[in-house]
């Protein structure tokens, strides 16, 4: 089972797979910052300091709040991202937390496909 580090808290989690982060903060106290649970208002924002590689695929909600800019810096969603199978230590900061949170959501482009 994969181990979430929370540099924050100094906690160490061992979690089932594909277990979301925020959940498993909230279920064992690691402390990681939260609100809304859904992607929109940033708070659970987390640097990935260790393991990016076990961490599954950047949802839409993520590219829509945090946009490339922070997403190329390891940053992402605690709300919407899950630990696959590997450890994985993350770190918060107040700072990029509180510039996440008044970060206006990106529209982004909707692709249109044919059935050809």
């Amino acid at each position: 089972m994969p181990n979430i580090h929370f540099v924050n808290s100094n906690k160490a989690l061992e979690v089932p797979e594909d277990s979301n982060i925020l959940r498993m903060s909230l279920r064992y106290d690691g402390d990681l910052p939260n609100r809304c649970g859904g992607g929109i208002c940033g708070t659970c924002v987390f640097k990935t300091e260790e393991g990016a590689e076990y961490l599954d695929n950047v949802k839409i909600q993520e590219r829509r709040k945090l946009g490339e800019e922070w997403l190329e810096k390891g940053y992402r969603l605690g709300c919407q991202t899950f630990v696959t199978n590997g450890d994985i230590t993350i770190s918060w900061d107040d700072e990029v937390t509180d510039q996440v949170k008044k970060r206006k959501p990106d529209k982004l482009k909707q692709t249109v496909t044919t059935g050809k």
